[in-house]
C-alpha cells in the first residue's frame, strides 16, 4: 500500500466559512486542503481535510473545469503520495469521465478499511470472534478474497467463526476456485471458514436465514440484507458506503453499528460526532 496521504473532499458543513473558495471563479477557484496528524489514523496514512462548497458566486453550479482544476491542485499539495477520496455529493458535480478519473485506488480502499476496522471493529472482533463476509460481484472474487484475509490478519488468532456469502455462477465452483485461500485459514490458524449462497429473491440477492453477529464485512454494492443476532451488538462494515445500507442497520434498534470509509472520514476530519456515537453503541459489548 503506497499511498502515505488521502485528501478527503467533502461538501463544506458551515456556509459561513466560504474562504474555501474565491470570488473571481473564472480566473482561480482554490481549495486549500488541511493536513492532520497521522496520529489520527493510527499511523496508517495522513489525512487531508478538503472542504469543497457545493456552489459558488451567484449559486451556480461548479465549471467541471475549474473544480478539477482545484482538486488537482489540492491533491498535488498534499504530503508524500497521495490520493483522494471523493464524497458521493462532491462525485455528482462531475461529469462520467471526471467520476472514473477520480476514483481511489485499491490501495487507498484497502488501507481506509483496515483504519476503519482498527477504530470502531477491533473490539468486537477480539471479544465476539466472529466474521460474515458478504462477497459482491462474481468476477472480483479472488481479489475480495485476498484483501479479507490481509483485513482481518491482525484478528485471526481470535477468530472462531468466518462465514463467506457468495452469489451462485453456472459452471462455477466458489469452493474449488478458492480452496488454496480457504485452506489457508486451517493451516495458519486451525479455523475452517463456511461458505453460504445468497438466496435469489424477487428483490434480489439476499442471505440466508442463518443470524449474523460479531462483524460483518461487506464487499457488496448493493443490498443484501443479512439477520442479526437479536442478543448481540453487530458491527456493520459497509466498504462500499450505500447509504441505504446505513438506512438497513438504522431500523435494526441500535443492534447494529454501521461503519464505512465515508463515516470513518467524516469522524477523522470533523467533529468526531460518529466516533462519540460508536463509543456509545459499543459500551455494551463491554459488559
Amino acid at each position: 500500500m503506497e499511498t502515505e496521504s488521502i485528501v478527503y473532499f467533502h461538501p463544506i458543513q458551515d456556509m459561513h466559512k466560504m474562504t474555501a473558495a474565491k470570488r473571481h471563479w473564472w480566473e482561480g477557484a482554490s481549495l486549500p486542503g488541511k493536513a492532520l496528524e497521522a496520529a489520527e489514523t493510527g499511523g496508517l496514512f495522513v489525512p487531508v481535510d478538503c472542504p469543497v462548497p457545493c456552489f459558488y458566486y451567484k449559486k451556480k453550479p461548479w465549471p467541471q473545469e475549474a473544480l478539477t482544476e482545484a482538486m488537482e491542485t489540492a491533491l498535488h499539495g498534499a504530503p508524500g503520495m497521495a490520493d483522494a477520496f471523493l464524497h458521493p455529493q462532491i462525485m455528482t458535480l462531475l461529469s462520467e469521465e471526471g467520476r472514473a478519473r477520480w476514483e481511489p485506488r485499491p490501495e487507498t480502499m484497502e488501507r481506509l478499511a483496515v483504519a476503519m476496522l482498527a477504530v470502531c471493529a477491533a473490539d468486537c472482533l477480539f471479544q465476539r470472534g466472529r466474521v460474515n463476509v458478504l462477497l459482491g460481484r462474481p468476477e472480483d472474487t479472488a481479489w475480495q478474497m485476498e484483501t479479507t484475509g490481509r483485513l482481518l490478519a491482525p484478528y485471526l488468532p481470535r477468530i472462531n467463526s468466518l462465514r463467506f456469502h457468495y452469489e451462485e455462477m453456472e459452471g462455477a465452483d466458489i469452493w474449488e476456485e478458492e480452496a488454496e485461500a480457504l485452506d489457508a485459514y486451517g493451516y495458519e490458524y486451525g479455523l475452517v471458514p463456511d461458505m453460504s449462497p445468497y438466496l435469489v429473491t424477487e428483490e434480489g440477492l439476499r442471505c440466508g436465514r442463518e443470524r449474523c453477529s460479531g462483524v460483518i464485512l461487506d464487499f457488496a454494492d448493493t443490498p443484501r440484507v443479512p439477520r442479526v443476532e437479536r442478543e448481540e451488538q453487530t458491527v456493520y462494515a459497509d466498504l462500499a458506503s450505500h447509504p441505504e445500507k446505513e438506512r438497513n442497520c438504522a431500523r435494526k434498534n441500535g443492534r447494529v453499528v454501521y461503519i464505512s470509509p465515508i463515516k470513518y472520514l467524516d469522524t477523522v476530519v470533523k467533529s468526531g460526532y460518529y466516533r462519540k456515537i460508536y463509543a456509545t453503541a459499543m459500551s455494551s459489548t463491554q459488559t
